[in-house]
């Protein structure tokens, strides 16, 4: 596909935090030869959500131009744990820990960015042949006080905070991988910034044409005011079901629909714009909201199924009718065990999973935010009380159908 202005106003544009150095990479566009694009990622955890999707998206359009993604999985720096943004020393991972979650992880990448047009490599092809020398030359060409302007270190530094070595190979370690792999742009958040450039300057130092860096923004998560994460629970997992994806979506604070809608999705400025302007003018938000999550639960269940979300949304939370599936719980699984002549809805949530604990079920209940059969309890209940049939609502979202066995 060939890039027009308007494509090239748009990839430098829209999602984009920063790019070093934008002229260059607007020239290396220009002269059409394909790119080395890199991103890495350390699979210290199984799962990506909408935060990761900000940069997926921006490499899938580059993708479609004909420049190639370069996917270097962190089996190396993964089990050192990268620091940006935290205040303190993260736990390493084993090896077996990290090659499960990069397998889970790329399932989920492919969802975003075209299986074939990218390259998959692992640290260990280039770390798996290092040595203590090759180690301590890497290091002897930047110094701790250069490290130490990176803000989440010297954040800890200044605090008093342990920062460990193996911490500030990490850095060096991501700035060898674009030496290795040759990388022409590399990718990542803002938080990611410090990072990219040493691998700018790594490359520099080896002869090699510094790489362009290219950061993207932070995803604000559902809670509306820290980044998205899955540590934090403000997040939206690429792989939840889509009726959870919606209803999520749904949630949103509406100070984020048009940065959703901007980073996440297609939609053109022309709309964008009048997104704004309806809810500039204190219309309605909902639509919008509507709108926005049958775009994102589309791209990743397909149309069918985001339609199915948005009729399940309508019917449970805005006609608040009982949805039509739903998990069942059997009375006689805990009525009279042990022996006791009485058993709690609270011991019932937790045996269910609708609670994690006694006192979060009696937390649920005393924030009346526990129905049965549409009416809210204001304190618990004897389980002998209830009745098969009966449906029992925690939250918005989790629903058990109470049945008797035989």
């Amino acid at each position: 596909m060939r890039m027009d202005e308007a494509n090239l106003d748009a990839i430098i544009h829209r999602g984009v935090a920063e790019i070093i150095d934008e002229s260059e990479f607007v020239s290396l566009l220009r002269k059409g030869k394909p790119l080395r694009l890199k991103m890495g990622f350390d699979p210290s955890r199984p799962d990506i959500h909408l935060g990761h999707v900000v940069g997926l998206r921006k490499l899938r359009q580059l993708q479609e131009f004909g420049h190639q993604v370069i996917l270097i999985v962190g089996d190396w720096t993964a089990q050192i744990g990268d620091p940006s943004g935290h205040s303190v020393t993260r736990p390493m991972l084993t090896h077996q820990e990290v090659v499960a979650n990069a397998e889970s992880y790329m399932k989920q990448f492919f969802r975003v960015v075209d299986p074939n047009r990218t390259q998959t490599v692992w640290q260990s092809e280039w770390f798996g042949k290092f040595t203590l020398a090759d180690i301590v030359q890497l290091t002897s060409r930047f110094t701790v006080a250069q490290f130490l302007q990176r803000e989440d270190f010297r954040r800890r530094w200044d605090a008093g905070r342990p920062i460990a070595v193996t911490e500030l190979l990490y850095p060096l370690l991501q700035a060898y991988d674009s030496v290795a792999v040759g990388s022409d742009v590399e990718f990542g958040g803002t938080d990611q910034k410090f990072n990219l450039l040493v691998g700018r300057q790594l490359q520099s130092m080896l002869g090699h044409y510094p790489q362009q860096c290219f950061t993207v923004p932070i995803l604000v998560g559902t809670d509306g005011t820290q980044k998205m994460s899955k540590s934090l629970g403000n997040y939206i997992g690429v792989e939840e079901p889509p009726q959870e994806q919606y209803g999520k979506i749904m949630s949103l604070g509406d100070d984020l629909i048009v940065p959703y809608f901007e980073l996440l999705t297609d939609t053109s400025e022309t709309a964008l714009a009048e997104i704004s302007r309806t809810l500039d003018a204190g219309e309605n938000p909902m639509d919008s909201k509507k709108r926005l999550a049958r775009e994102i639960v589309t791209q990743f269940w397909g149309a069918e199924e985001a339609d199915s979300a948005a009729e399940h949304f309508e019917r449970v939370f805005q006609r608040r009718e009982a949805p039509e599936e739903m998990p069942t719980y059997d009375l006689s699984m805990i009525v009279g065990r042990d022996g006791a002549s009485k058993v709690r809805l609270t011991r019932l949530m937790v045996d269910a999973g609708l609670a994690s604990s006694l006192s979060d079920a009696r937390r649920l209940v005393q924030q009346r935010a526990v129905e049965v059969d549409g009416e809210r309890l204001v304190e618990d209940m004897d389980v002998r009380n209830l009745k098969p049939g009966s449906v029992l609502r925690v939250g918005r979202r989790r629903f058990l159908r109470l049945i008797q066995g035989v």
